[in-house]
């Protein structure tokens, strides 16, 4: 959960909504709203990760905002 919560937190200093789940394969997928220079600071941080996270790939799409509220990790 620390890769998780570390985006929680991060998203929320920064004012981005969205949430954050791993996937059944063990990988992270996750969801960020706001602003477009808070949003690319998380998709920065989600590149590299926690200083024990082994990140090795980031894919990023984008889409029409759902007007999320907050930011969840499950």
């Amino acid at each position: 959960m620390f890769f998780r919560d570390s985006l929680r937190r991060l998203a929320e200093r920064n004012g981005v909504s969205g949430w954050a789940r791993n996937t059944a394969d063990g990988t992270v997928e996750a969801v960020f709203e706001g602003d477009p220079d808070a949003v690319d600071r998380l998709v920065s941080f989600a590149r590299t990760g926690p200083s024990d996270a082994q990140v090795e790939a980031v894919d990023v799409s984008e889409e029409e905002p759902e007007g999320l509220g907050g930011f969840s990790v499950s």
